[in-house]
This record gives structure tokens, sequence and C-alpha cells, in this order.
């Protein structure tokens, strides 16, 4: 990936823009995906510096559920994020598809929200 792309570029000005970043990745072999690690990797050192962020990660079962503590939040801190909030890991049962596009369950459905509400409420702040 060229960092002085132009949708790299445009992508690092909304989260230079942003005062809270949602990073969503599916879980692969215990980590997150090669696309988000491109990604990240063409962030500015202190790309996320001042701001609040959700991590979210998606996976087949429980067994990688601490992949956001150990894989993804470390790499977000080098980025100086400024809180990064507890993560929200789904496992992929928990979401189906539909004719209208996808259906989260109730309990995944209730940890975002818990979660979402946090985010907006630290970004808001100071």
């Amino acid at each position: 990936m060229d960092g002085a792309h132009d949708e790299v570029i445009a992508a690092n000005a909304k989260v230079a823009e942003a005062a809270a970043v949602i990073v969503l990745t599916p879980v692969y072999q215990a980590a997150y995906s090669g696309i988000l690690k491109a990604y990240l990797d063409l962030i500015p050192q202190k790309g996320l510096k001042g701001k609040t962020v959700l991590p979210i990660a998606v996976g087949g079962s429980s067994h990688h559920l601490l992949m956001i503590e150990y894989a993804l939040k470390p790499v977000l801190s080098v980025l100086n994020a400024e809180r990064i909030l507890q993560g929200v890991y789904i496992i992929d049962r928990m979401i189906e598809r539909t004719e209208d596009g996808f259906e989260i369950h109730e309990e995944a459905c209730a940890r975002l929200d818990e979660q979402l509400k946090l985010l907006l409420t630290e970004s808001t702040e100071g």
C-alpha cells in the first residue's frame, strides 16, 4: 500500500478529524486482519493522539477472545490513542445474514450498545 495514495490520505484525514475511532476486524489466526494491519501501518505514528478508540472483533469461536487485549490494543497504544475502551468480541454465529442485511444477536447488540454509549460520552467530554 502506498501512504501517498489519495484514498489513504483521505482516510487518514477522516481519522485526524474524528474525536473517536471504531476499529472493527475479523479475527484471522488469532490476530487482526491483514488489511487492518496494512492500514494501521499507514496511519502516522501519533495518528490516534487524542482519540477515544473502540476495538471490535468478530471471530469463529471464543478461543480468540483475548486477541483484542494482546494483539490489537498494543498497536492502538503505539499509535497514541488517548483512551482505548473495553473491546467487544462477537462470535460470528451471533451475526446472521438476512434479506435486508445483517441481524446481530441481542446479547451482542447489548454489549455493542453499552460500549458505543461510552464511546460517545468519552469522545464528547473535554
